[in-house]
């Protein structure tokens, strides 16, 4: 019955119908097909809203909402100011400029397509009319905007935090890390491209213009770092940190930089309130489904199977690496987190590893396929927003992905990496 579920639901996706239908509509042959007696599809309504009833969740449109607004208000776009004021000289500068400005920008959204949907609107158009291929353009936005889910705040960590009710703030303290050392590796890739394929670069900046344009941006450099300070502090709950970067966001476009108006205000609630309906909608489709696999004990199955191969926690963790790095290919991360935390989750502490690195470890391999060909649902994004044909950003993407492999492989066998600040925390 559930081979005939899984058939079905990715023959829906593959056909083009939206993922959060497909999940439903497969679970609820699964229930009527279920053996003995079919379950009453009341069931699909009511794990659906258990799926999402959640206080926790309030954080994911309050989080879509900060980022909105920052895209209206014009501080995505002092943000990308800022960035070549710093290193526009570099060779390949605008390409850098891409992942600074995705690093920032993921420390206000937790979304890596919200984040590509605002940088790659400003610089991919920018960075082909200076030449640069539109491929290695689009390649750039995705790799940087990936980013989004590992730096902290983080809608995929906290989804997991959720399901593994463990520590927010200690999930989000473990991204840190990893983040900086792939958007380091990113920044290294793209100088060893543009300084083989010899990008344009751009004057060398005064400091007094530096300065200027640092002045002319602090309130938009700033907003990550109140809300990851507030959180490390114990200033603001979760919660109350994703409410203060809206209110923060909303206060700067209005009345700091005056960039925002009524009539535009409303657009940005009615896109915030779109993305973020999406976004939930996704969670509550993945509970019938999720529940179908806790009914079959497939949950047990996947832990006992891993155990039965290995009781070594290094040797589990690659196992999970490969599971979740296949899964990450075709589904996307919300609703693969609530569909396969409760099954890695029980295998993960069997094996002795930290519920934190766990977690790091599967947002990780679940981004990751984010940006894997041919289904990479970034590369799609990139593709759509920059107008450029899918196969060449593939091609480009090839070096980035490796450096996130490489990156995964590492703090899969050094928990320290991931552990150091939540522990200090």
């Amino acid at each position: 019955m559930l081979t005939l579920v899984f058939v079905l639901f990715l023959f829906a996706v593959l056909a083009g119908f939206d993922v959060g239908l497909s999940m439903i509509g497969a679970a609820a042959v699964g229930m009527i097909l279920h053996p003995g007696n079919p379950v009453d599809l009341i069931m699909v309504a009511l794990t659906a809203t258990n799926s999402v009833n959640e206080s926790t969740l309030v954080t994911i449109p309050l989080f879509v909402l900060a980022a909105e607004i920052m895209n209206h208000g014009g501080l995505t776009k002092r943000l990308v100011e800022w960035a070549l004021s710093m290193i526009g000289h570099v060779r390949g500068s605008l390409s850098q400029v891409s992942i600074i400005s995705n690093l920032i920008m993921a420390g206000v959204s937790g979304s890596a397509v919200a984040d590509a949907a605002a940088t790659g609107g400003l610089l991919v158009p920018a960075m082909k009319k200076e030449g640069y291929p539109d491929g290695y353009a689009g390649a750039v936005v995705a790799a940087g905007a990936m980013l989004g889910p590992i730096i902290p705040p983080s809608i995929p960590m906290i989804i997991y935090a959720v399901i593994a009710n463990v520590s927010v703030l200690k999930l989000f303290m473990a991204g840190i890390v990893p983040g900086l050392l792939l958007a380091g590796g990113y920044m290294a890739i793209c100088y060893l491209i543009a300084r083989r394929n010899n990008y344009p670069s751009r004057p060398r900046q005064t400091w007094r213009v530096v300065l200027a344009t640092t002045q002319y941006s602090i309130f938009a450099l700033g907003m990550p770092l109140i809300i990851i300070l507030g959180m490390r502090f114990g200033l603001v709950t979760d919660i109350e940190a994703s409410a203060v970067a809206a209110l923060y966001a909303l206060l700067v476009s209005i009345f700091v930089y005056r960039s925002i108006g009524g009539r535009q205000l409303m657009r940005v609630f009615y896109l915030a309130s779109r993305s973020a309906a999406a976004v939930l909608f996704l969670l509550a489709a993945a509970g019938p489904f999720g529940w179908l696999l806790a009914e079959a004990k497939i949950n047990d199955a996947i832990a006992a199977g891993i155990l039965a191969l290995t009781a070594d926690p290094l040797i589990g963790l690659l196992l999970i690496n490969v599971v979740l790095l296949l899964i990450g290919c075709f589904l996307e991360p919300l609703p693969a987190l609530v569909i396969f935390v409760p099954s890695l989750l029980p295998a993960g502490a069997a094996l002795g590893v930290d519920p934190v690195h766990l977690g790091l470890v599967m947002v990780l391999n679940l981004m990751i396929g984010m940006l894997t060909p041919p289904i990479g649902l970034l590369l799609f994004v990139v593709a759509g927003i920059g107008s450029i044909p899918i196969t060449r950003v593939i091609r480009a993407i090839f070096p980035f992905l490796l450096w996130s492999l490489a990156v995964l492989l590492l703090v899969t066998f050094f928990p320290a990496i991931v552990l150091w600040l939540p522990n200090y925390v």
